[in-house]
């Protein structure tokens, strides 16, 4: 990891306001994206797009997402070696990075995503674009973590904070946000996660305690089915790589939100739904994936499993080895694109002590 940091300090911050799409209807300062699997229709190719779904169309605009996703990866992994080795320089090149994308008015990011996932010739953007900002779970962790060591503090706290407060009252009450929330899938699994982390980050026990009850009232009553399975997720054309990202998101919800008064690592549904009951249905697909019931997926079968860190905080919270076992036999470090995009969690050591 202190490897990989060393690096690190070597990427000067790279923001939204580095890149812009003609396509976008917002500002300098708005992330833009457009929908995975929305392409061109061959009958008329000037006008709106078509959907296939599950096949990414390579000419999308990423470049805000990959911008974003850079961050995600190199402010986690400076703060981990901060925590580790103390060195201050590993921390002080992860506020750089922070205050550029969140307080410092030439660079930083809009607190919205009025933008996202636009698609040409029907929307300017979606309430599930919101699922693009799921990479700054890992980012909010890592200024908590700064917080709690004592480096982060006064006006760059404070200024930081305050672009996580407005954005978590954006996708809250906005019509965007409360879409998102009701999306009924993995989408609204990331609403969950991501208000999660963003309400503990800035301390709203108001946002904490809703999606506590969400959790136990809507996201595993309405998504898992009896078996541990996400019927949702198994009806898409990648029903493997959308089950381990659903199991992830839920499971972060968990690691998120659990606290020693309420427990949802160890919450079963009258029903007898759990986490637990998910992490037991993938893990033998997990082990073996040649077991795997269903068709492969479309795209990308062969990239996934990797070390999802769903297996670590699951096998520690619920007391199965077997898991963390495997999980250490998994890629920590994917370079594949689509893998990229969907591993967000990448250092476990922010995550426990």
């Amino acid at each position: 990891m202190t490897d990989a940091a060393e690096l690190y300090l070597l990427e000067e911050p790279v923001t939204v306001t580095s890149f812009h799409c003609d396509r976008s209807m917002g500002g300098i300062h708005d992330f833009y994206s457009e929908g995975d699997y929305w392409w061109p229709d061959p009958e008329n190719p000037e006008g709106p797009y078509i959907r296939r779904d599950g096949l990414t169309n390579p000419n999308n605009f990423v470049a805000h997402r990959k911008a974003m996703r850079n961050m995600s990866i190199w402010v986690p992994t400076l703060v981990a070696a901060y925590k580790i080795t103390g060195e201050e320089k590993y921390a002080a090149h992860a506020v750089r990075h922070l205050k550029a994308w969140f307080s410092d008015k030439e660079t930083m990011m809009s607190p919205n995503l009025l933008y996202a996932q636009a698609i040409k010739g029907i929307v300017t953007g979606r309430g599930i674009g919101i699922i693009d900002t799921l990479h700054l779970t890992e980012v909010a962790k890592a200024i908590e973590v700064l917080t709690q060591l004592g480096y982060l503090s006064g006006s760059d706290l404070s200024g930081i904070k305050e672009w996580f407060v407005s954005y978590l009252d954006w996708m809250t009450t906005h019509e965007f946000g409360i879409a998102e929330r009701d999306n009924g899938n993995n989408h609204s699994t990331c609403w969950t996660v991501q208000v999660g982390a963003f309400a503990s980050l800035v301390d709203d026990q108001k946002q904490l305690a809703f999606c506590r009850d969400f959790y136990r009232n809507t996201l595993l009553p309405g998504q898992m089915a009896k078996d541990g399975s996400f019927p949702r997720e198994l009806g898409r054309t990648k029903p493997y790589g959308y089950s381990l990202f659903n199991l992830e998101a839920m499971a972060m919800v968990c690691q998120i939100l659990s606290v020693p008064e309420d427990q949802l690592w160890t919450y079963e549904s009258e029903d007898s739904l759990s986490i637990g009951l998910g992490i037991a249905y993938m893990y033998p697909f997990m082990k073996d994936k040649s077991s795997w019931p269903l068709d492969p997926d479309v795209m990308y079968f062969e990239d996934w499993p990797v070390r999802h860190p769903f297996l670590l905080f699951g096998g520690l919270a619920l007391g199965h080895p077997e898991y963390i076992e495997l999980w250490k036999t998994l890629e920590p470090d994917p370079t594949v694109e689509e893998v990229l995009r969907n591993f967000w969690i990448r250092q476990p050591v922010l995550w426990v002590d």
